[in-house]
């Protein structure tokens, strides 16, 4: 099938991140429709509520310690239509921007990292804060909305003049669309869906730390990627060793060997000017960069 198809050449491609990110949540989402279908129809909705208790994160850290997996997967799981699609679209919006500006790898850490963030924070509340004690013993959690929040946050923090021209409203920069998002989890912090909204906040303020903290030189999602390439290495294939012979150059006198490839590289902008850049966003907004600043932004957001 074509669809398949395309499925595979999208996680083919390199740099296409936020692709892939919304890919397997949809995936997820529709597996889990067609299980659930399936199963109910066949009297076996027990098994659908099984399954979901294995991929779910739960706020009991004794059941957490058997089903480590779970704060990873609870943020590629959704069961509701608006929630998928509102989750997807925001990711889609404030991806691109992070992309943009900050590369895909940026965008990966914000993702996984909001996420785990978002997940720690729903378990501490739920055992430390006595409105939730009576929760806790059975409360799971599912859904990408704090890693969501997280690459919504960073982006407003990052270029928070940016402007987004909202249906009915007009344009809106998005410092007060990610301030809307914040207060309207702190206000649902004590209702029917108080752990996802704890949640959401948790990722909230791991987007803002995120920004401030690569601001400063400090990147906080290296070591996701140092732990990523390690185990992806140790499942690559590595290339057979040929024997070849080197002939020295004789051209004129001189007789060093040929080289294939070169130590610099032009134009490379440095993290310095890096950090310099973002800081003038964070103050001024995009527009105030120059040509030439946004050439170099461009030019590391393409190194990542």
């Amino acid at each position: 099938m074509s669809i398949i198809q395309d499925i595979k050449d999208s996680f083919r491609q390199q740099n296409n991140t936020l692709k892939q990110l919304i890919l397997i949540n949809v995936i997820v989402f529709v597996t889990l429709i067609v299980l659930r279908t399936v199963l109910y129809l066949t009297s076996g909705s027990w098994a659908y509520t099984g399954l979901m208790r294995f991929i779910a994160l739960p706020s009991d850290p004794l059941v957490f310690i058997t089903r480590p997996w779970t704060i990873i997967t609870y943020f590629f799981t959704h069961e509701g239509f608006l929630h998928i699609i509102f989750n997807m679209l925001n990711l889609f919006w404030f991806g691109q921007l992070i992309r943009e500006y900050l590369g895909e790898k940026k965008l990966l850490s914000l993702y996984v990292l909001g996420g785990i963030a978002g997940g720690l924070l729903y378990m501490l509340s739920y055992n430390l804060i006595p409105y939730f004690a009576d929760r806790a013993a059975y409360a799971v959690m599912i859904g990408a909305s704090a890693s969501v929040l997280a690459v919504v946050v960073a982006a407003a923090t990052l270029i928070p003049n940016y402007t987004f021209n909202l249906i009915l409203i007009g344009p809106v920069r998005i410092k007060y669309i990610a301030a809307f998002l914040v207060i309207l989890s702190i206000s649902g912090a004590v209702g029917d869906n108080a752990g996802g909204n704890i949640a959401h906040l948790g990722g909230a303020l791991f987007g803002w730390l995120f920004v401030k903290q690569l601001q400063r030189g400090r990147d906080m999602g290296r070591p996701l990627h140092s732990t990523m390439d390690f185990f992806t290495n140790l499942f690559k294939r590595r290339p057979k060793l040929k024997v070849t012979h080197r002939q020295k150059a004789t051209v004129g006198n001189d007789s060093r060997p040929s080289s294939g490839y070169h130590t610099g590289y032009a134009g490379k902008p440095s993290q310095m000017e890096i950090d310099l850049i973002l800081d003038k966003i964070s103050v001024s907004g995009y527009e105030s960069l120059s040509k030439e600043e946004k050439q170099k932004l461009f030019q590391a957001s393409q190194k990542d």
